[in-house]
């Protein structure tokens, strides 16, 4: 069982910004002010407050400003599909989502392939092997559990879905029907393990689930307060609880888990310069620059690239996921859901 503490983290962090210090003086000149200013149009699925954080490092740290343009997934596609219509070229380089959207754009034929010496370094499982797109960081579903319930418990620790379920516990968890993320896992859990077998599951830790959380925070907040023992939650809002003190530990399922992959893809452009620019871009992502940016501000995911420090820092790096793909339609999508939700949350 890999376990994080705070002091390692506060300690990375703190190296990292020591890093993040010389990054930004080397982008400044001695005339204190910084290189000529280039811009970047990138758009993402990522949170907004993501986007900017990344954007404020980068032009900091190369003096490209990067113009991230937020939208959800089906806005993204639908704008790509917009600009392989029009000869635009003020359109936007790269995109910069979730794995889904990533194969949808690529399938559309709105990206193009791109291998760098870095990107290269990138495990196959999670980048498309003829370049269209490169996983940058990953997101995995965890046990979260409070510690002083952990320390209650003697060898009869839940270190599997099925050791969970059979666990005499307060369950947290969020809501598959209020955030991707949460609904992700039982399609996942679902591929791999079968349908019988993941509706099993979750009809046992049903009766044990104390409130089925609209929000990914809350059943960490839930473990962290001691008001419930255990939660099925994503370990970056662990990570952040953890790292503001609160009493939790990391428990990898050792039968495997879901991960929420985020990755770059290149748009077809005509002009060079911006080319090289969103290469360039789309190499810094998976620097550990930009683990110093998102780390200072409490946001923690686990890179792709294993030649980082930041991969290095993690314990998790070396977790199970499931490798089972997952082919469902939305149809089918739809359907387990309804099925969970008929025979399970309401019954």
């Amino acid at each position: 069982m890999r376990r994080y503490t705070s002091l390692l983290l506060t300690a990375f962090v703190l190296f990292l910004l020591v890093l993040a210090g010389s990054a930004y003086l080397a982008g400044a000149d001695h005339s204190g002010g910084h290189r000529s200013r280039h811009e970047l149009t990138v758009i993402t699925t990522l949170p907004a407050e993501h986007a900017e954080i990344l954007s404020q490092a980068y032009e900091e740290s190369s003096g490209v400003h990067v113009n991230f343009v937020p939208l959800s997934a089906d806005d993204a596609l639908k704008r790509m599909q917009d600009m392989a219509s029009s000869s635009d070229n003020g359109r936007a380089s790269l995109l910069l989502a979730d794995r889904q959207t990533l194969e949808q754009a690529a399938a559309k034929g709105y990206l193009v392939p791109y291998i760098s010496e870095r990107n290269d370094m990138v495990p196959n499982s999670f980048r498309q092997q003829d370049g269209y797109w490169t996983g940058v960081w990953y997101d995995p579903i965890v046990f979260c559990v409070n510690r002083d319930y952990l320390k209650t418990l003697r060898d009869d620790i839940p270190d599997s879905w099925q050791a969970l379920a059979r666990q005499d516990a307060r369950i947290g968890v969020t809501d598959f029907m209020a955030a991707d993320a949460s609904a992700e896992l039982f399609y996942a859990m679902t591929a791999q393990f079968g349908e019988v077998a993941t509706m099993e599951i979750w009809r046992q830790l049903h009766p044990k689930v104390v409130q089925y959380a609209r929000y990914l925070s809350n059943p960490v907040r839930q473990a962290g307060m001691g008001e419930v023992d255990i939660s099925v939650a994503v370990e970056s809002e662990t990570l952040r609880y953890i790292h503001d003190g609160y009493p939790l530990q990391i428990i990898y399922p050792s039968d495997g888990t879901a991960a929420r992959l985020t990755g770059i893809g290149l748009l077809a452009h005509e002009k060079k310069q911006d080319i090289a620019m969103a290469e360039a871009f789309a190499d810094w992502l998976l620097s550990d620059e930009a683990q110093i940016a998102l780390q200072s501000h409490n946001y923690f995911f686990i890179p792709t690239n294993p030649s980082t420090l930041a991969y290095k820092s993690f314990a998790g790096k070396n977790l199970v996921l499931f490798t089972v793909p997952v082919t469902f339609t939305d149809a089918q999508k739809r359907h387990l859901l309804d099925e969970w939700a008929r025979n399970i949350r309401f019954k």
